[in-house]
C-alpha cells in the first residue's frame, strides 16, 4: 500500500512540473518569437490565452490547470510529510513553510487556467488590478510591499540555486541530466532574474503607492524590448525561460525524493562533489 501511494505521489510531482514545463515552453517560445518577428512578449496568462483559439488548445489548457493542481497537491504533501528531509528545525520549518506556499500559488494560477479553458478573457494589466484592490485595504502598500519581498526573495533564490548548482543534489545522474546542466542552470538564473525585476516593480507600486508602476512577466519583457539592445535582450530572456521549461521537464522526470527514491541513488551533486 505504501508503495502504491509512494508511486502516486511521483505521479503527481511529475505532471506538476510537467505542467509547468508547458507554460515556460509556451511563454518563452513567444518572447523569443517577439524578439525575432515583432508582436507582443506576454506574461504567464496572456501566453496561455493564445492556446483558446488553437486546435486541442482547450483541452491542453485543462491539462495545464489539471497539471497545476497537482503540484500543489505534490507541494502540500511534501510539506506535511518532508519528503525531502527539511527537518523540524527552524530553517526546516521555514522550507517546508515556503515549500507549501508555492503549492498554493501554483494552485491559484491553476485556477485562473482553467478559466481561460472555460472561455474566460486574458488581461495583462492584472498584476495592476489586484495590486490596486490590495492598496485599498488597510495597510494596503505595507502589503504589496511584503508580495514584492517575496517575489524579490523568490528571483534571488532561483538565481542562486543556478549559479551555485544546488539544484545538483535532487537530480539523478543520467547522461541527460550531465549533458543539460548548463541549460538549467541558465534557465534558472533568467527565470529568477524575471522574478527579481517583477519584485522590483512591485516595489515601486508600494513606494509611489501608484498601482501602474506593477507589472507581470509580460510587462517585464517588454520593458526589456524597450532598451537598449531590446530585441537581444528579449531574446536571452526567451531563451533562458525556455531553458527554465526544460529544467522543469527534468524535474519531472529526474528528481529524487529521499523518502521515495532512498538515500543511495546517486545525485548530480554526487558526481561533482
Amino acid at each position: 500500500m505504501a508503495d502504491a501511494a509512494h508511486q502516486g505521489t511521483k505521479w503527481i510531482m511529475r505532471a506538476g512540473y510537467g505542467a509547468r514545463g508547458v507554460i515556460y515552453i509556451i511563454v518563452g517560445g513567444l518572447a523569443l518569437t517577439a524578439a525575432l518577428r515583432g508582436g507582443d512578449a506576454k506574461g504567464t496568462k496572456g501566453a496561455l490565452a493564445t492556446l483558446q483559439n488553437e486546435p486541442m488548445g482547450l483541452t491542453l489548457l485543462w491539462c495545464i490547470a489539471a497539471g497545476l493542481g497537482a503540484y500543489m497537491i505534490w507541494r502540500l504533501v511534501d510539506a506535511v510529510l518532508d519528503l525531502e528531509d527539511h527537518g523540524t528545525d527552524l530553517k526546516g520549518i521555514f522550507a517546508r513553510l515556503c515549500t507549501a506556499a508555492t503549492g498554493v500559488i501554483h494552485g491559484a494560477i491553476g485556477l485562473s487556467v482553467a478559466g481561460l479553458a472555460r472561455g474566460g478573457a486574458a488581461d495583462d494589466s492584472s498584476a495592476r488590478d489586484w495590486t490596486a484592490q490590495i492598496m485599498q485595504m488597510p495597510l494596503g502598500p505595507y502589503l504589496v510591499a511584503l508580495v514584492a519581498a517575496v517575489f524579490l526573495s523568490a528571483g534571488i533564490y532561483y538565481a542562486h540555486k543556478g549559479l551555485t548548482g544546488s539544484y545538483r543534489t535532487h537530480l539523478s545522474t543520467a547522461p541527460f541530466t550531465q549533458r543539460a546542466q548548463p541549460v538549467l542552470t541558465f534557465g534558472l538564473v533568467v527565470h529568477g532574474a524575471m522574478l527579481a525585476l517583477v519584485g522590483m516593480s512591485l516595489g515601486f507600486a508600494a513606494w509611489h503607492t501608484d498601482p501602474s508602476d506593477a507589472g507581470g512577466i509580460g510587462q517585464v519583457l517588454e520593458t526589456l524590448r524597450a532598451l537598449a539592445w531590446g530585441r537581444f535582450l528579449l531574446a536571452g530572456a526567451g531563451l533562458g525561460l525556455l531553458g527554465f521549461a526544460v529544467y522543469n521537464l527534468v524535474e519531472a522526470a529526474y528528481r529524487v525524493i529521499p523518502h521515495i527514491s532512498g538515500p543511495n541513488v546517486p545525485t548530480l551533486a554526487d558526481q561533482t562533489a
